[in-house]
């Protein structure tokens, strides 16, 4: 029989269960950061509500001096699809014979959220008068539009002139068992929407109308073969990707007048978005082609090359799963790009991602213990030295 009652289970997975209960589909948050809130008021930290719009967000704060480790992520998740293909209700929580964690959230990413807090807790336990700073920023926004929440958040920080030196995102980041991969870095994403206009016209008259389908396949060909650059020892080479292509009346018989493309360019650190869009323009014009493009800068890549969290967090997974991590910046984007621009180093560390966004999402439960752990023993690492003493900082 499946467990449902947490009573008997360890505080992290005590913690998850409350966080799995609550069906906060994006952009809503169903009180999961007032529980968050509660157990981070207790331990003195100083918590900044930071509402915008339709989404929740806080920042947390405890300490006064040195350098700041910020715990990121969201308590916003995608929707469940229908419950009927569910083996367990998505929003009902249960850890399976298996001893999986199951529910909507559980890798993506509230098991991540109730390992980052009582990691907090046991370390300000053993070490209450910690150097260093540990915040916490949270949004209901990063499942969705991702506008109201980390973005506006990191903006609100940088106006106030908040330090933030470090972060720690808890993405799901694990791909066979947990801490194999940290991710250090993420590619650039470049959107764009283009209108290639033609004439519309009878298909039996060519000659009186202008195809615009015709003229966009060479087109679009010169951009999927660009060799855009050669990547670098941690990203791939910039990639483009065409996403829709929409043309055409619902007739056979007509030739359409306009033809919408919509592509992306996911891109290293070897090339900007405005090389990126001028060579773009370059190769349409180069077609001859009529045409409005609309840009949509989803982020910039970013690179945390290794240094103090990175080593942290390396040394934080090794002392638990006794494995050195591989260091990545594969996959999608994550808030991780908005935090970045602060200046901070940001790394992302979090349990298997194989199930994330699907119908059954699950982890192993032991994992979220382990994983709590793995952040408490970064935290020593970062502000305490092998004698238990704390840390200097200049």
């Amino acid at each position: 029989m499946p467990i449902t009652e947490a009573k008997a289970l360890s505080p992290t997975l005590q913690l998850a269960f409350n966080l799995l209960s609550r069906a906060s589909v994006t952009p809503d948050d169903e009180g999961c950061q007032d529980v968050m809130i509660e157990r981070l008021a207790a331990l003195d930290f100083h918590v900044e509500r930071l509402p915008f719009g339709d989404v929740d967000n806080f920042w947390a704060v405890r300490g006064h001096h040195g350098p700041v480790l910020a715990f990121a992520g969201h308590t916003d998740v995608v929707p469940s699809g229908p419950p009927t293909r569910w083996e367990y209700p998505p929003f009902e929580p249960c850890i399976d014979e298996h001893g999986m964690l199951c529910g909507r959230g559980a890798s993506d990413m509230k098991g991540s959220l109730a390992a980052m807090v009582t990691a907090v807790e046991r370390f300000v336990a053993a070490h209450p008068d910690h150097d260093g700073r540990i915040a916490f920023l949270i949004t209901s926004d990063e499942e969705g539009p991702a506008i109201d929440g980390t973005r506006a958040v990191v903006e609100h920080l940088r106006e106030s002139h908040d330090r933030l030196d470090y972060c720690i995102v808890g993405e799901p980041s694990s791909t066979t068992r947990l801490g194999d991969v940290i991710k250090n870095g993420r590619r650039g994403s470049l959107g764009g929407v283009l209108h290639i206009k033609g004439v519309q016209g009878h298909v039996a008259y060519p000659h009186l109308a202008r195809n615009p389908i015709h003229q966009a396949m060479p087109a679009l060909d010169a951009l999927a073969n660009e060799h855009w650059d050669h990547g670098n020892a941690f990203f791939p080479a910039t990639s483009f990707q065409v996403s829709n292509f929409r043309a055409g009346t619902g007739a056979t018989n007509v030739i359409p007048g306009e033809v919408e493309v919509v592509f992306n360019l996911r891109f290293s650190t070897e090339v900007t978005h405005d090389e990126l869009k001028a060579r773009t323009h370059a190769i349409l014009d180069a077609h001859g082609l009529e045409y409005d493009l609309d840009w949509t800068l989803n982020g910039e890549p970013f690179l945390t090359a290794e240094g103090a969290l990175v080593d942290a967090a390396i040394q934080g997974v090794e002392a638990v799963t006794g494995k050195r991590p591989a260091l990545s910046t594969s996959g999608g984007t994550s808030d991780g790009r908005f935090i970045a621009t602060l200046g901070a180093q940001v790394v992302e560390l979090g349990p298997l991602n194989d199930t994330i966004h699907k119908v059954n999402e699950r982890i192993r439960a032991a994992d979220l213990d382990d994983l709590s752990r793995i952040y408490e023993a970064t935290l020593k690492a970062l502000f305490v030295d092998g004698t238990g003493n704390t840390r200097e900082h200049g």
